[in-house]
């Protein structure tokens, strides 16, 4: 009796050893991330590079560390301190500190950066990507073009930069392919994340008569639910925040582009390249979600087609990166 409870003590020791090993073994392996962002991670944009990187090291792929909230005049220190501190890779948004972003790449050139931008990929190390939902926001104008009864819709956006033009001017070409009397209102909170402006700025449009919104920001919503009008979300999912509320959703998966990033990386292969394609829709990079109680069935089955066409290859939603205007 005494060797069998001996013989199992050792084989438990032994399984103890072997996993701790796997474990180590597994922590050794896994790729040290960075990500550096200048709002909140429940921001809309930023929460989809940080769903990503979370779910690479739910796997076990890589050790991920963030920081949040940080200021554009800190923005250089806190990108070198991430490269110092070994990360192989670090992911965030170069929009408003570009140069001086792409400076600190190119003095850590064994470390990739793959850094949201509205300009290209630079060697030896600096990719770029962007949230190309251009074609789920066309599909969600269309449902907003026959939505609205009065015709008017408000679209209140953050800044009037490519990434958010883009994504208006779908909304808008697809609304007007449904419905070519609808006008739009356009306003720009000059904020990545303001709600209470936001929330503002679609008070006042809807006292002008606007009845369906196209929520680009936080804080639209809340203003669609308190006057009773429909919204129209963008990037994430918030339906379940605002029931009976958001007609339809264009969704961003930075997945697609995380995982080839890091798939680059381990493999000793990463190039400075523009990874906004693997947000197309044919790379499941964007989606569209709407609400069939709030969709009539006969606008859900003329969207899904104009989808089938988009992933088929065979319609190109136009990509217009010019500051939209409001309609007089």
């Amino acid at each position: 009796m005494k060797n069998a409870l001996a013989l199992t003590r050792r084989t438990a020791l032994a399984l103890a050893l072997a996993a701790a090993s796997a474990s180590a073994a597994a922590a050794q392996d896994a790729l040290k991330v960075a990500a550096i962002y200048t709002v909140p991670v429940e921001q809309q944009w930023v929460s989809r590079i940080h769903k990503a990187l979370e779910a690479a090291e739910a796997r076990g792929e890589v050790d991920y560390s963030f920081s949040e909230n940080v200021a554009n005049t800190d923005y250089e220190r806190v990108m070198r301190e991430y490269a110092e501190g070994g990360a192989a890779l670090v992911v965030g948004e170069a929009f408003a500190v570009e140069r001086a972003a792409r400076s600190v790449a190119a003095d850590y050139p064994e470390t990739a950066f793959l850094m949201g931008s509205s300009f290209g990929p630079s060697q030896p190390n600096f990719a770029v990507f962007d949230n190309w939902i251009h074609e789920p926001s066309y599909l969600t104008g269309m449902v907003a073009g026959h939505a609205t009864a009065s015709n008017l819709i408000g679209m209140v956006g953050g800044y009037a930069i490519p990434e958010v033009n883009r994504l208006m001017h779908a909304f808008m070409d697809g609304a007007r392919s449904v419905n070519p009397d609808v006008r739009f209102m356009v306003s720009f909170i000059n904020s990545w994340y303001d709600p209470p402006k936001a929330k503002e700025a679609a008070f006042a449009m809807m006292d002008a008569g606007a009845d369906v919104m196209y929520a680009e920001r936080f804080g639209v919503s809340d203003a669609a639910v308190e006057r009773g009008v429909k919204a129209i979300g963008n990037v994430i999912d918030t339906s379940a925040d605002y029931p009976g509320t958001i007609l339809a959703s264009a969704i961003w998966r930075m997945e697609p582009t995380i995982d080839r990033a890091l798939a680059a990386v381990r493999a000793g292969d990463f190039e400075p390249i523009d990874y906004g394609q693997f947000s197309f829709m044919a790379f499941d990079g964007a989606s569209l979600t709407l609400d069939p109680e709030l969709v009539p069935a006969q606008v859900v089955a003329e969207v899904e087609a104009k989808e089938a066409e988009i992933r088929a290859g065979l319609f190109r939603v136009n990509v217009n990166d010019a500051e939209p205007v409001p309609d007089n």
